[in-house]
């Protein structure tokens, strides 16, 4: 699966060799039309199959070999740069593969992971970076959940950091019609699943069952005063929940479930599920079943409606008498594909009522757990995960190292330079960055509640993000951000403290 930085890397590489972005975003769609979707699997298929994609021989059989080529590690030169005696400090490596988190301990974990760090202020008054905007969002990202989360050890804050340039970076292309709109891209998440918001977006994650890290032993900032945590704060107790959708041949079924203290109020709860979800009105069926008892009394009432969908009001409320469900209603909403299921509706049902249950049941809170970042697009999670697709930390880290290339002055050459020289100065980049974002954060942190932290950070984000052309011709294009502009965005006070 192709990720945000691949795809720009291709556009990249295409427009190099003297192809328009336009043109370029048009073969990026006819590779990914052969399932030619990232530049390992461009690399590993066949040049026959590239070129009938983008239909130009000389420019296909060029762009293969780039894509060959990238990323190769040039061995010679890292043995020899490692070995000089003027390093200053050793070279951080991208990872070539996807960690193995489950072979490794939290400290080997953290310390893959390391990102490199600048606070010298002369130094980052002086710099200045080119890069395109997502590696952008996803420094300024990390950085802040350095002081609104800093019970997140580094991974979780890379992952749900990349999460929300992963949701910015489709929401951009979709308005520019790059993309199409996904349909229900979160539908196996279920409703009840825990979020957290960083930078306005609210990111649905999953807790990592276990896992010991202590801030305070990796000399992490100290908790940011103000409000309860941004993972707390935005748990919010539902109404309704939902079961995940189920399809069989064109049929789609999702329940619903509620709690209730009198059967005179399942009328207005549904009403109200209704008219929060206005597509449940164009389903052929909503059926629905209530059980409700009075105090302590054993005596329980009881109702149901079919809504046409024969059977299955009685049917809802068997499935609640086994499992002993009182003061609850269900509902059962059934979008018909056309074909009889037979008996396998009743399965379809069962599954999305119970499901429906154990989520009204469950409460899903995070009080300073680690988390992962779920990825809703990802069908395919890697194995070394938790089964569930995750947003992983070390394709953020990659994705920091390699985008911050060094502003040069008009007119000014930059000479001849190895690739390992110009990584080195794209880390020292990356490194005055970061030291210019914690600077920023560190000028609000002790004023500020973690919540508005959040919501002023995409402000400051917004003041100094590179000037792109408007519309599809701006799409993964670079712009020169100078560093002093996000010091500039400290609070008064504190500079005049120091």
């Amino acid at each position: 699966m192709a990720g945000q930085g691949d795809l720009q890397e291709l556009l990249r590489m295409l427009t190099a060799r003297k192809v328009s972005m336009m043109a370029a975003m048009g073969h990026v769609k006819s590779l990914q039309s052969k399932n030619l979707r990232s530049i390992d699997q461009i690399a590993e298929g066949p040049l026959a199959t590239v070129e009938s994609a983008i239909g130009d021989a000389k420019l296909a059989k060029s762009f293969h070999i780039a894509c060959k080529n990238h990323g190769k590690k040039t061995t010679k030169r890292a043995a020899e740069e490692s070995a000089s005696p003027n390093a200053k400090r050793p070279k951080l490596e991208p990872h070539k593969r996807d960690l193995d988190y489950s072979s490794m301990t939290a400290d080997e974990l953290e310390g893959s992971l390391s990102l490199p760090l600048v606070e010298d202020e002369e130094l980052i008054k002086g710099t200045g970076v080119v890069t395109n905007r997502a590696p952008l969002v996803l420094a300024f990202a990390v950085e802040l959940l350095r002081f609104t989360m800093p019970e997140q050890p580094p991974s979780s804050r890379l992952s749900l950091a990349q999460a929300v340039v992963s949701a910015n970076s489709r929401a951009k292309a979709v308005s520019l019609g790059i993309e199409k709109a996904p349909v229900g891209a979160e539908e196996h998440i279920p409703e009840g699943q825990p979020r957290i918001r960083v930078l306005g977006r609210d990111v649905p994650v999953l807790k990592r069952g276990g896992y010991a890290w202590s801030s305070e032993s990796a000399g992490d900032v100290d908790s940011v005063p103000g409000t309860a945590s941004i993972a707390q704060a935005s748990q919010e107790k539902k109404t309704w929940a939902a079961s995940q959708k189920l399809t069989s041949k064109g049929s789609t079924f999702i329940g619903h479930a509620a709690t209730l203290s009198s059967p005179t109020q399942r009328t207005r709860l549904i009403k109200e599920l209704m008219t929060a979800k206005p597509e449940l009105e164009t389903a052929t069926h909503n059926a629905w079943a209530v059980r409700a008892s009075y105090g302590n009394s054993p005596l329980v009432q009881e109702a149901s409606f079919d809504d046409g969908e024969s059977g299955c009001g009685k049917f809802m409320l068997g499935l609640m008498r086994e499992a002993d469900v009182k003061n609850a209603v269900v509902v059962l909403t059934r979008w018909y594909g056309g074909v009889m299921l037979g008996p396998d509706r009743w399965r379809l049902t069962r599954e999305c009522i119970n499901d429906a249950l154990s989520s009204q049941r469950r409460t899903c809170t995070i009080s300073g757990e680690a988390v992962w970042a779920l990825d809703p697009r990802d069908t395919e999670p890697a194995a070394s995960t938790v089964g569930m697709a995750i947003h992983r930390p070390e394709g953020a880290r990659n994705y920091l190292l390699r985008s911050f290339a060094t502003a040069r002055d008009d007119g000014a050459s930059e000479g001849k330079k190895t690739v390992a020289a110009l990584d080195q100065e794209k880390q020292e980049n990356l490194g005055r960055l970061l030291g210019a974002l914690r600077l920023l954060y560190a000028s609000w942190a002790g004023v500020l509640a973690r919540d508005e932290l959040d919501r002023r950070a995409w402000s400051w984000y917004v003041a100094v993000r590179p000037d792109v052309e408007a519309g599809p011709s701006g799409w993964g294009a670079k712009g020169t951000l100078r560093l002093d502009k996000i010091l500039d965005l400290r609070r008064k006070e504190a500079n005049l403290e120091r």
